[in-house]
């Protein structure tokens, strides 16, 4: 008997040993790099761990700064508006979003490029939750392997938000914790 449990340990020596060895991507080994510029598609991916400039919370942290009531949370999730050649007689309905309660939902404005209208949407959504305050903490998140809200998150920062604040998590992070979420609409004009 000795000798089938040195004979299995070997082997799962030798496993984890070529497991280690083996050169993964970085998206799967978890190691995803913060880019130079803004992520331009393929929105739905692994994010970095970090975003220079910003604070990156968790879960815990992002719910601790809900309860606390002084951050300001901002939804950045897309949005599909109804389309305007729709055949006489379509039914559309909104997707539903479930938003961390109080946020706002800036929609549309996590893409890497941005219209000018989306542009002047967010600056002026940024300023009317913040009172024009660019030190006041704000909070984006979308869903969980998002770059909408890195995205949103980076480009505060450029506009010269000082307290900026990246939940990773999202939505779904948050649902999953058993935190309330409410129904929302996005911020008229985006």
């Amino acid at each position: 008997m000795p000798k089938v449990t040195k004979r299995k340990g070997t082997i799962l020596l030798l496993v984890a040993g070529l497991l280690s060895s083996m050169h993964l991507p970085a998206a799967l080994a978890g190691d995803v790099t913060e880019p130079d510029g803004y992520r331009m598609d393929e929105y739905r991916a692994p994010t970095p761990e970090t975003l220079h400039g910003a604070q990156v919370v968790t879960t815990a942290e992002a719910e601790a700064l809900w309860r606390e009531k002084k951050t300001v949370f901002f939804d950045v999730m897309p949005n599909t508006p109804k389309p305007a050649n729709l055949p006489a007689g379509t039914i559309w309905r909104d997707k539903p979003r479930n938003d961390i309660p109080g946020s706002v939902w800036l929609a549309n404005v996590g893409y890497g490029a941005l219209t000018k209208e989306q542009e002047a949407y967010f600056r002026d959504g940024l300023s009317a939750h913040t009172g024009n305050d660019k030190a006041r903490a704000i909070l984006f998140y979308c869903m969980t392997d998002c770059w909408m809200s890195w995205n949103a998150a980076r480009r505060a920062i450029e506009w010269g938000h000082s307290s900026v604040i990246w939940y990773p998590a999202g939505a779904d992070g948050w649902e999953k914790a058993g935190f309330p979420l409410e129904d929302k609409k996005p911020l008229a004009g985006g």
